[in-house]
Parts: structure tokens; C-alpha cells; sequence
């Protein structure tokens, strides 16, 4: 006769009694797995760690009592295992090409508005865990989150899976951008062409000035000012200062009719 199991059988949560999807603690995870199952043709086997790539740490701070953890280790993770997967790409399909040019290449391909536009053609967005503070000022900082989460996905796919399946999801939603950007010159940062435009233009370099700083420490705001000859031609917001001089770089240009 087989020996039975003392151990007592998990109760379901009504939620999961009315729902028989896939859960964990408490979450349906049917969509997080059906998203994964068409992006990568895999399931997780870690709900856990498919679920903290999408969750913000403004949730987790918002729901101080759960075990829950924010996506930000992943997200380090995924960074250098991105950067690592666009280095292998330029290096093996641009022979020719000095160190420089794959470097700024690999720079844009990896930049916050890069990997923030392939968020968002994914929709990832549709999977986030905010707090409800957050999701009302989602279109501040959306394109940062959506960067951030597509990171600490690829984080988890290397965890679950190994390199070979981040690098195919990074290359089949990311490097096939590759050819484009260099045929529009796109990899060219804003900051990079206005300084050239404002020597050329203006003889003086672009400088810029924060204008305002806002939220809490760990959630900073800046909106800095683009000026030439102590004239502003631009404005931009970001959560660091970098992208906020990348922002007004770019509106600068396009007063400027570059």
C-alpha cells in the first residue's frame, strides 16, 4: 500500500477556487506565463522570479507587509548580460569597425530609449506591479520603468534559462534594429549632436542647468534646461540627470531645426 503524506495539503485561496489559472501568493500568473510563452516559447518554472521582474519598487514599498521583492537586483543583472549580448553581435557581424564605433553603437542600442521602445512594443507595461501613486504618474517616468523592467527580464530569462535564451530574446527584439540605426544615424546621441551643432553654429559648447529637482530620494526628478550663449533652446525631465540632457538636447535640436 502506498505510504501516504503527513504533510497537509495547501488550501486554495478563494480567488484561486474560482479561478483555476495559474497563481502565486495569491497572483494569477496565467498572463505573465502566456506573455513569456510568446516571447521566448517557454514557461517559467520560478512564478517567483517571473513575477519580481515586473514589480516596481513602489509596490513593494506600498505593501510594506508582503513577501514580495522590486525587480532592482534583476534589473542589474539584465544590464550586464544585455550589454554582454550587443557586445557578442557588433563584435561578430561588423569585423571591420574600430573599437569606437561599435562602442557608441552598442551605447544606443542599449540606451533607456531603445530598450524602453521594445518594452513598449511588447507591452509590458500591461504586466506591471505600480503602487497607485505610481501608476498616476506613469507617463513621467514610463519610458525609465518599461527600460528597467525589460532588464530585470532578461535577468530572470538568464536565471531560468541560461544565456543561449536571453541572448535569442535580446537579438529577435532588440538587435533587429541594429542595420536601421546606423543607416539614420539614429546611434548619434542628442547631446552628442547639439554640442557639435552649437560649436559649429554658436562657436561655444551647449551647457547645462537643472531647473528642478522633485520627489524622494530614492525616486528623484530632474528637469534640466539646454542653453547656448545663456539662452535656453530646450527642456528635459528624467530620473537622472544624464537623461534629462539627453531630453532637452533633443528638444534644443528640434528648435533649432536639426
Amino acid at each position: 500500500m502506498p505510504r501516504q503524506s503527513l504533510k497537509p495539503k495547501p488550501q486554495e485561496t478563494p480567488q484561486e477556487a474560482k479561478n483555476p489559472g495559474i497563481f502565486f501568493q495569491g497572483v494569477d500568473m496565467t498572463p505573465y506565463q502566456t506573455f513569456s510563452a510568446e516571447v521566448i516559447s517557454k514557461e517559467f518554472s520560478n512564478l517567483g522570479l517571473l513575477l519580481n521582474a515586473f514589480t516596481h519598487r513602489s509596490y513593494v514599498n506600498e505593501h510594506k507587509k508582503s513577501k514580495f521583492k522590486n525587480n532592482e537586483r534583476l534589473e542589474f543583472l539584465g544590464d550586464a548580460v544585455l550589454e554582454l549580448a550587443v557586445t557578442r553581435y557588433l563584435y561578430a557581424e561588423y569585423p571591420d569597425e574600430p573599437e569606437g564605433v561599435l562602442t557608441a553603437w552598442r551605447s544606443a542600442l542599449v540606451r533607456t530609449e531603445s530598450i524602453g521602445a521594445v518594452a513598449d512594443s511588447l507591452e509590458m507595461d500591461r504586466f506591471l506591479r505600480l503602487s497607485k501613486g505610481e501608476k498616476l504618474n506613469l507617463e513621467r517616468s514610463r519610458l525609465q520603468i518599461l527600460a528597467n523592467t525589460f532588464e530585470a527580464f532578461v535577468g530572470a530569462l538568464y536565471l531560468e534559462f541560461g544565456f543561449d535564451v536571453a541572448e535569442k530574446f535580446i537579438a529577435d527584439n532588440l538587435l533587429t534594429k541594429t542595420s536601421t540605426m546606423i543607416e539614420t544615424e539614429s546611434w548619434r546621441d542628442p547631446k552628442s549632436i547639439l554640442q557639435e551643432l552649437a560649436q559649429s553654429r554658436f562657436g561655444v559648447p551647449p551647457v547645462y542647468r537643472v531647473l528642478e529637482e522633485s520627489g524622494p530620494d530614492h525616486d528623484k526628478s530632474f528637469t534640466l534646461g539646454a542653453y547656448i550663449k545663456g539662452k535656453i533652446y530646450g527642456k528635459g525631465t528624467g530620473h537622472s540627470k544624464q537623461t534629462a540632457q539627453q531630453a532637452a538636447a533633443g528638444e534644443a535640436l528640434d528648435k533649432l531645426g536639426h
